[in-house]
């Protein structure tokens, strides 16, 4: 289930202000007691009572600007080279192991590049500049 909304949020604590009791709140608005609270503490102590963001997972490959253009770098060095070998790259140049799976989706999804008669194909010089953040 994903996090109450800051709408809900705020008609919860405003029916709590307007004095219905705690436990009929919860019950009308179907939300347990803890969490209540926990939103008028957040309010008291003056903080965003909006749902904190999720935190997902740490990006093992891609996570700076650098990486993007280090591995766009190695694609138009070696645009023969097999996903495993691009792999194999990555970890003698940056020190990380990644996945065939990882590489695939950083190669196809991020930077734009297909694989057409065995050779990877860079996008369109637009989605080059888009991908990593040059300027026109």
């Amino acid at each position: 289930m994903g996090a109450y909304s800051k709408d809900l949020r705020l008609k919860v604590l405003a029916a709590v202000d307007r004095g219905i009791p705690r436990g009929e709140v919860a019950g009308v608005f179907g939300v347990s007691l803890a969490t209540l609270k926990r939103w008028l503490k957040r309010r008291k102590e003056g903080e965003d009572l909006g749902p904190k963001p999720s935190p997902g997972r740490t990006p093992t490959i891609l996570a700076t600007p650098e990486e993007k253009q280090a591995l766009w770098e190695q694609l138009e060095a070696n645009d023969e080279a097999t996903l495993e070998r691009h792999c194999e790259l990555w970890e003698e140049k940056r020190g990380v192991r990644v996945s065939v799976a990882t590489m695939s989706r950083a190669i196809r999804h991020k930077l734009g590049w297909t694989l057409k008669k065995r050779r990877w194909v860079p996008p369109s010089e637009t989605k080059r500049r888009e991908v990593l953040g040059e300027s026109a």
